[in-house]
Parts: structure tokens; sequence; C-alpha cells
């Protein structure tokens, strides 16, 4: 679910890079996304950039 949501917002483009980057690794962290995850979500947020 953590994941989903994520995308979503990352695809809306409505967040702040940096911020949207230390929820991920917290994220990550927590175990509430995978590591497989985690890149596909930073590699989305940093091709947008």
């Amino acid at each position: 679910m953590t994941y989903s949501l994520c995308k979503k917002l990352i695809a809306k483009g409505n967040y702040d890079k940096a911020d949207m980057l230390n929820k991920l690794d917290v994220f990550l962290l927590a175990n509430r996304i995978t590591q497989d995850e985690y890149k596909e979500l930073t590699t989305l947020i940093n091709s947008e950039g």
C-alpha cells in the first residue's frame, strides 16, 4: 500500500524531491517498501528532475 500511494504521488508531481527521498529512505528502513520498489520510486523521482 505504501508503494502504490508513493507511486501515485510521484506520478502527479505534487511533492518536494528531497522530502520524498527522505520518506522513501524511512519506508525502506521500516520495511514498508522493498529494495526493488525503492529503486523504482527513486528512479521515477530522479527522472522527473
